[in-house]
């Protein structure tokens, strides 16, 4: 089976904090033998590397041979605050760093790379993407990309917004962000009767679905 090929490593991500004191942040690398890619993910607020829906989605790219990195891109005592949650300059700042960081890694310094956000973390992913042409394909999920503001007009690389149907509010806020993407592969893709945390029978396996789908299609070397 797939699941007997994949290797797991803990990792820390060294990143500056916000008064410039060294910090470390906690992840978690899984490689399927061989690996054709990697996916950093992005978490949004009120989760963490061990989000239930990211490992849903992690274990589809895993069978896609598609590697993932979920990391928390803030400690403990930054994500109690709502002030950081949403400061989206410092959550791209710490994906960023954790571009860095895996482009040095021996086991994924080859990969190419792409980016899934959720939540405030597609911002972030989108503001990074901006900043990094080594990023080849973005994926935002329940996303708010609305919220990476003019870095949208930056973001050349493929990218996929995936909102559930009955996500009114952000459903809107996509396609306003769809709009303004100045990239010139970019979709929308409603998943019918899901709401924001895709929790409705059959919607997370959608989500990775055409997660994988999009990776697989644009993560080249």
């Amino acid at each position: 089976m797939l699941g007997s090929l994949i290797e797991t490593i803990d990792v820390t991500v060294p990143v500056n904090g916000t008064k410039g004191k060294a910090l470390a942040l906690g992840g978690q690398l899984a490689l399927p033998s061989p690996p054709t890619g990697l996916v950093i993910f992005a978490h949004g607020s009120g989760s963490s590397r061990h989000s239930p829906r990211s490992a849903a989605v992690a274990e589809v790219l895993h069978e896609s041979w598609i590697g993932t990195l979920l990391v928390d891109l803030l400690t403990e005592q930054e994500a109690a605050s709502r002030s950081s949650v949403f400061d989206i300059a410092l959550l791209a700042e710490r994906l960023l760093a954790t571009v860095r960081f895996v482009s040095r890694l021996e086991q994924t310094r080859h990969l190419p790379l792409g980016l899934f956000g959720a939540s405030t973390g597609a911002a972030a992913a989108l503001t990074a993407a901006a900043c990094e042409p080594a990023v080849q394909a973005v994926v935002s999920r329940g996303g708010r990309p609305d919220l990476a503001g003019r870095r949208l007009w930056a973001v050349h690389q493929p990218t996929l917004l995936i909102v559930g149907g009955e996500d009114i509010e952000v459903l809107a806020l996509n396609r306003q962000a769809l709009a303004e993407l100045a990239c010139e592969e970019k979709q929308l893709a409603v998943v019918p009767g899901a709401t924001h945390l895709f929790e409705e029978p059959g919607a997370m396996d959608e989500v990775a679905r055409l997660a994988a789908e999009w990776f697989t299609d644009h993560l080249h070397d």
